[in-house]
């Protein structure tokens, strides 16, 4: 029987970036015809409240992919939160082998809750603050699509990701290496992963930054 190795791969980035692209203004299209125009051009709803709940709504996303990683299967110490937004990610890194059922259902799970079930609600509601999340999300939901369609057509596998936020690695007899994989770069391939020390979380300065300054552009917004 073929050993099994680990194949690490890297998001490409501008791929990504067009993927998010499309995907928004997809949304916003959608949004165009089915409120006849007027959510798009009536600006009398409070926009500096949207970018305040933006940071907590993103942060959601990640907790939501933990959440599902853990009821299918993973440990919990075994998973961290970061916020790197020089490299334009903010992740849930679970940082064990896990299952192709786990990782698929992880993938979608804030696509549905945060992407689809909110627009649904804020369109129900009428409410112009719950459709903008949900297409901020749906956008940002660009490399958790790419990669659920990459690996929903791979034959048997296992997941893990490492310290690289924008990598992670497939483990199985299968050489992967050969595979072509929409929007993602082959890298190497060895025979275990190098994990560093667990950090629960861990966010980058030039994160906090563009966190104060989102925060402060809501917060002026607000009261001008």
């Amino acid at each position: 029987m073929k050993d099994k190795k680990y194949y690490i791969y890297e998001m490409k980035m501008g791929v990504l970036n067009v993927v998010s692209l499309l995907l928004f203004f997809l949304m916003i299209v959608l949004t165009f015809f089915l409120y006849q125009k007027r959510i798009l051009t009536n600006w009398d709803y409070p926009v500096g409240l949207l970018f305040i709940l933006m940071i907590p709504y993103l942060v959601l996303h990640e907790v939501l992919h933990s959440i599902a990683y853990v009821l299918l299967g993973a440990d919990y110490k075994n998973i961290t939160y970061g916020a790197h937004l020089e490299k334009g990610v903010l992740c849930c890194l679970c940082k064990q082998n896990i299952t192709k059922t786990n990782i698929l259902i992880s993938l979608l799970t804030p696509f549905f809750f945060l992407g689809v079930v909110t627009y649904f609600l804020g369109v129900v509601l009428d409410s112009p603050i719950l459709i903008a999340l949900s297409i901020v999300n749906i956008s940002g939901c660009a490399g958790d699509i790419i990669m659920f369609l990459d690996f929903l057509f791979l034959k048997k596998f296992q997941y893990s990701e490492f310290d690289n936020p924008t990598a992670f690695a497939l483990q199985g007899s299968e050489d992967f290496s050969k595979k072509k994989l929409f929007g993602l770069q082959y890298v190497e391939s060895c025979k275990s992963l190098k994990i560093k020390d667990l950090q629960k979380v861990s966010i980058s300065k030039t994160s906090v930054i563009c966190f104060l300054i989102i925060l402060l552009i809501g917060g002026l917004w607000m009261f001008l």
